[in-house]
């Protein structure tokens, strides 16, 4: 099985990106491959179907075939003013737009960090529906990182042995339920 995993952040410093970084770790250790994408180097543009019509950009087209290889998607997303963040939102509607689109039929897990008391759970809902149009199987459980702002320590690593547990316990079942549907 190979899991590809990234943030819907750009931010050098993203709690998510972290929190990614966390994910993969439990992954790693459960023997898993993964590949870790940071959507900031790859620059895409906002979607317009004027650059669209020029050809897709190599950077979407590099993410597709990532998408392609991989067996499940995991990302880690902060909310935008109670919704999707903008750079998951772009980022999804590039992929939408490859041929074929890679990213149909995918499992995907959605986990989110935010300095916030709701750890980005409004976002994790609004962004299911993005992938649910595409054709995808949002896990119905997600992970919410609450106060991330204060929940890493050295190595970014969760402080909080319970919600490394429950991280962990969650990617499992994940990594579960996508042995059994492929």
């Amino acid at each position: 099985m190979k899991v590809l995993l990234f943030a819907g952040s750009l931010r050098k410093d993203s709690l998510n990106k972290k929190l990614v970084s966390v994910a993969n770790q439990i992954l790693q250790d459960s023997n898993i491959e993964t590949t870790v994408v940071d959507l900031q180097p790859l620059e895409f543009p906002v979607y317009d179907a004027d650059i669209e019509a020029k050809g897709i950009p190599l950077n979407v087209q590099m993410l597709s075939q990532f998408v392609n290889e991989a067996d499940a998607v995991i990302i880690s997303s902060p909310e935008y003013n109670g919704s999707i963040s903008s750079p998951l939102k772009n980022t999804l509607d590039w992929l939408s737009r490859t041929k074929p689109m890679n990213l149909a039929k995918k499992q995907v897990l959605l986990l989110g960090a935010s300095p916030g008391e709701l750890g980005a759970m409004r976002g994790l809902l609004h962004s299911k529906i993005p992938f649910e149009a595409m054709g995808n199987f949002v896990y119905p459980r997600v992970y919410g990182l609450p106060k991330a702002d204060q929940a890493f320590g050295e190595n970014n690593k969760l402080v909080d042995p319970k919600r490394q547990e429950n991280l962990a316990k969650l990617v499992s079942e994940f990594i579960e339920h996508c042995k059994n549907f492929n």
